[in-house]
């Protein structure tokens, strides 16, 4: 009875440590003593804390543990989450919204922001981490604490907490002012850049932690933020998105980082539904989003007739609809409307919709919403017979994934980018939640192919426009794109354009 209640005991006690370290735990790297003897000397609460600890040889200096304990911990470290489900970029960010708002509001907080692959903008977030600059951790904490979504507290220290919102584990640190910069960096990460930063400090002299940067003669750089940590370094600032460990760090020494694409280069939104297909709703509420949101242009483009969709625009509707778009077009002339849809790629590579129903629109985007049993290069003949197709301006969402349960087609992309090229038809990045497609690496090889991009929010409700927008925009610079590369980058005249050079072949 007493091996089993003290079973029981251990079992909880596992259960409520931070899921770092339960899971280095359940990796049988360490016993419950060696970790508790690991956390009470270092304080470390997650694998950024663990890796920080075993590069700078900490582990091994504490009495008491074994030679042996620092390597088995630095063997488990690459894979300790290879088997833990990582929540949606949309979810993440929801969740950490609601951290944010309540840190903001302290009095005493100098800034605070996420961290980790939420910060990295990943679309699979594998940890939810909040990074509070303030001298009184205390309040900070409290607030948080005190979140009505809050279920169960995980740990509790003194600038540190861990708490579950709604099922998922969202942690919060509040460093000193003076040194969250180094923090923020750290524990922004990649793992990959941050040691390639290491690698760049020892050319220049400096050491690089987890707490910040360290000359030759032992003093200490302060760091309130990021910015002054690169710039001792010799360098630009480095957007998160792109910090890779892949050439961000060689490409920013020698001056040529690109300058990413950001909210405030769209000018418009050229994918969206209404209540005329399975849109939320109706197309003034749409509108007036986007002239809140300030921008030029907008197009309205509902689903065809044989799209999955529950409610679809029919051919009987196209002319009621575009009538409807001309009287929005009267009574909102500060903003472009296009009337447009998005028509599915039949399995033959025909489009949904007769070419003289396609004619009367001002933009036709085409997808394929097919989940699986199709081979890759059946679906990859229906988008090429698709953008050989002179009224189609773009292919929208191609791998047509679904986060995080549905991977996307297993195509030629690089088939795919070329005859966009070809053809000049548009590729986007689409930021629903769901899709965040293409996802950056594939952003990537499409501009170095050559391919035009749309940025969309492809949004279903008016209150998501720039929520989702903001998310294809943060797709997009993960693949190191350029303003120049984005088609509503640039204004209607020159979208117009686009569109007509393509119907004209040229």
């Amino acid at each position: 009875m007493f091996e089993a209640g003290g079973w029981v005991l251990v079992e909880s006690a596992v259960a409520d440590l931070p899921a770092d370290l339960r899971w280095l735990y359940e990796s049988d790297a360490v016993t419950l003593e060696q970790l508790a003897a690991i956390h009470r000397a270092l304080g470390v609460t997650s694998a950024a804390d663990l890796a920080a600890a075993v590069h700078e040889q900490q582990i091994r200096r504490l009495p008491g543990l074994d030679e042996g304990l620092e390597r088995r911990i630095g063997e488990v470290l690459p894979t300790l989450r290879a088997h833990v489900p990582r929540v949606p970029l949309g979810r993440a960010a929801t969740l950490a919204a609601l951290v944010l708002d309540a840190v903001r509001s302290v009095p005493g907080v100098v800034w605070a922001e996420p961290t980790g692959s939420l910060r990295r903008g990943q679309d699979l977030v594998g940890d939810i981490e909040i990074l509070a600059a303030a001298a009184d951790a205390g309040p900070v904490i409290d607030a948080v604490m005190r979140l009505p979504h809050t279920s169960h507290a995980l740990h509790r220290s003194e600038r540190r907490a861990y708490l579950l919102v709604e099922r998922a584990q969202i942690g919060i640190r509040v460093p000193e002012p003076d040194v969250a910069g180094a923090a923020q960096l750290y524990l922004t990460g990649s793992a990959g850049h941050v040691d390639a930063l290491r690698a760049h400090a020892r050319d220049r002299g400096w050491t690089l932690t987890a707490t910040g940067l360290t000359g030759r003669d032992g003093t200490t750089q302060p760091a309130p933020d990021e910015g002054r940590i690169y710039r001792a370094l010799g360098l630009p600032w480095i957007p998160p998105e792109i910090r890779n460990g892949e050439e961000e760090v060689s490409a920013a020494a020698h001056g040529a980082l690109p300058r990413l694409i950001a909210g405030s280069d769209i000018r418009g939104d050229l994918h969206m539904h209404s209540t005329w297909s399975d849109g939320r709703d109706a197309m003034e509420v749409m509108v007036e989003a986007c002239v809140a949101l300030g921008y030029d242009y907008m197009a309205i483009t509902d689903h065809s007739e044989h799209s999955a969709a529950v409610r679809n625009l029919t051919a009987d509707g196209v002319p009621r609809q575009a009538d409807e778009v001309e009287a929005l077009r009267e009574r909102y002339p500060a903003i472009g409307i296009l009337h447009g849809c998005e028509v599915d790629i039949l399995p033959d590579g025909r489009l949904d919709f007769p070419d003289r129903i396609l004619e009367q629109f001002d933009i036709v985007l085409a997808s394929l919403h097919e989940r699986a049993g199709h081979r890759p290069e059946q679906l990859l003949k229906r988008y090429v017979a698709a953008m050989k197709h002179p009224l189609v301006t773009m292919i929208t969402h191609p791998t047509n994934r679904m986060l995080p349960n549905r991977r996307g087609y297993d195509l030629d992309y690089d088939r795919l980018f070329e005859v966009a090229v070809d053809t000049n038809t548009v590729v986007e990045v689409d930021g629903a939640p769901a899709h965040l497609d293409l996802d950056g690496p594939l952003a990537r090889r499409a501009t170095a192919a050559g391919a035009t991009l749309a940025v969309d929010s492809d949004c279903h409700r008016a209150d998501m426009l720039g929520r989702q927008m903001a998310f294809g925009v943060t797709m997009a610079r993960r693949g190191w794109v350029e303003p120049r590369h984005v088609l509503n980058t640039r204004p209607l005249a020159a979208v117009r354009d686009a569109i007509a050079a393509k119907r004209a072949g040229r």
